[in-house]
């Protein structure tokens, strides 16, 4: 651990929050962060060298699960930003309901900490909502786009899923991180975060991927691909909604040809 802190640009000790200043993209040095993003503390972690692509985990995981598979051979090729959201995976959880809105500031936030003025993302489930609403709202930030198992509604779940979703009845007020998840996932995203006409915005290159068996509907996928002008389409045969981490070695190529790729 001591090895670690002292690669740290500047180390704030009794809360170990990193501060970065004039730092730029090629200059982050990789290891295991913390930062103050909008209040509160956000869990982060940098590796390899190349261009910069932010990882955005799946609902309920962290970056090091969602990303297992990939991590360590994305990072051959792209600088990696890998950060936790709040109440998931390192980072603390804080009062109140999710929100994909809230989630995509504290995104930005670090870019902004971290003076990434542009990066790819690939985004897994929640992580793949946050990759286009960052595409819709900040779009000068954002280079290409991978997202999988991605729903811009609600209805966009699968009928066994919701009914899974809404076997346990959820308290007035959620307070675990569980019932939280469920409560965003049976009411988010709103149509003010995401919509048709909101995707059909977003100009740049996208990769849709999906499990033909997956928890978002086929044809709620489809729409997805269908609304966004530079959109790509991926339906892996014979998969569920694990498509990182349970089909790495199509996956990974075919995010990594996409990424490369720069016409």
């Amino acid at each position: 651990m001591n090895s670690v802190l002292r690669r740290v640009v500047i180390l704030l000790p009794v809360c170990l929050v990193l501060a970065v200043s004039n730092v730029q993209a090629t200059s982050l040095r990789d290891g295991h962060y913390w930062a103050t993003i909008n209040g509160h503390k956000m869990y982060y972690e940098v590796h390899g060298h190349g261009s910069s692509l932010l990882l955005l985990h799946g609902g309920g995981s962290s970056g090091a699960e969602s990303f297992e598979q990939q991590l360590h051979v994305f990072a051959r090729h792209h600088q990696i930003i890998l950060p936790d959201q709040v109440g998931q995976g390192r980072t603390p959880d804080v009062n109140g309901a999710l929100s994909y809105t809230a989630m995509m500031r504290d995104t930005l936030a670090l870019l902004n900490l971290l003076q990434l003025k542009k990066v790819d993302v690939v985004g897994f489930s929640d992580g793949g909502i946050l990759a286009l609403m960052l595409a819709v709202n900040h779009p000068q930030r954002i280079g290409r786009v991978v997202v999988s198992g991605v729903n811009i509604a609600p209805e966009g779940l699968t009928a066994d899923t919701l009914q899974d979703l809404r076997a346990i009845p959820l308290p007035d007020e959620p307070r675990t991180l569980d019932e939280k998840l469920r409560q965003l996932w049976l009411h988010a995203p709103t149509s003010k975060e995401l919509n048709l006409e909101l995707l059909s915005r977003i100009n740049h290159p996208v990769l849709v991927i999906s499990g033909d068996r997956d928890a978002i509907t086929l044809e709620h996928t489809l729409q997805i691909y269908r609304a966004i002008p530079h959109a790509e389409l991926c339906i892996l045969p014979g998969t569920d909604h694990g498509t990182f981490t349970g089909r790495p070695d199509w996956v990974n190529p075919i995010t990594l040809s996409f990424l490369d790729r720069r016409n």
